[in-house]
């Protein structure tokens, strides 16, 4: 028996190769084992096999098994009223190079996943904005006025569709990389500075307004953030770990993260 294996998530016509789709042939009899493995990994949401011809002298039967790779999830749930907070070893982080990588859903078009910023006016903020995405990012350049060294990227739409959408940010001195879903805009950013000065913490799902816990600048993200990386740190990780780096700010106070279960809720 010849099998014809299809992966994708929309239209079923994604090609394993450019020349012809994967066809595994099967075995012959009721009872050998046959082995195929795929050339390259892939994501897919749904796998469909057809058959393609039996075995001229045996039964109509199929039966087939697939193995994926692990993978690992860790997910943090935001209702909207709240904010995560990283809070750095020392009270300044000055960084040349910053990579920022998550996947989210929601079906609110409005609200930030996470924003840091400095005295000396650097800050950088990722917003949902009527269902795109917005990086907004400023190295502080005391030598320019405050809205000439302003950098603002936005990419995507429909963003607020309840899916789960990749997100990558990766910036070296000037140069910025933004990918969501594949997607990527480069651009360098205004001014003369080349690094980021952030004071104390970075927040994720809302921005704080300082000395008013529990009160927000603006509308907080409502939805799921998954597998969150700030240059190399798995943040919710540590916060189903309860280390004190991580707290959140909830409801007029503030407080250490505890754990209740393996995706976490505030």
């Amino acid at each position: 028996m010849e099998v014809c294996a299809i992966f994708c998530s929309h239209d079923w016509k994604i090609k394993l190769s450019s020349l012809s789709f994967q066809v595994f042939t099967g075995n012959s009899n009721a009872d050998s084992v046959v082995h195929h493995k795929l050339l390259y990994s892939m994501k897919a949401r749904f796998l469909r096999f057809i058959p393609l011809k039996w075995n001229v002298g045996g039964h109509i039967g199929l039966r087939v098994e697939v193995f994926g790779c692990s993978y690992k999830s860790d997910i943090a749930d935001f209702d909207g009223r709240s904010s995560l907070l990283y809070r750095f070893n020392q009270k300044l982080m000055s960084t040349f190079k910053d990579v920022v990588s998550l996947k989210f859903k929601s079906m609110q078009e409005d609200g930030v996943l996470f924003h840091g910023e400095g005295q000396r006016g650097d800050y950088i903020t990722l917003e949902l904005q009527k269902g795109k995405l917005s990086l907004h990012i400023n190295l502080g350049d005391s030598n320019l006025h405050f809205t000439n060294s302003h950098t603002s990227i936005t990419l995507g739409s429909l963003l607020d569709d309840q899916h789960w959408h990749s997100v990558l940010i990766e910036r070296f001195n000037k140069q910025v990389n933004f990918t969501v879903d594949k997607h990527t805009q480069h651009f360098r950013t205004k001014g003369d500075s080349d690094h980021l000065d952030i004071d104390y913490e970075l927040s994720f799902g809302g921005i704080p307004v300082p000395g008013k816990p529990g009160t927000f600048q603006r509308k907080n993200f409502h939805g799921c953030i998954e597998n969150l990386y700030y240059n190399g740190v798995n943040i919710i990780d540590l916060a189903k770990r309860r280390k004190p780096q991580i707290y959140t700010n909830l409801f007029g106070k503030t407080f250490y993260f505890l754990l209740q279960d393996e995706n976490i809720s505030f």
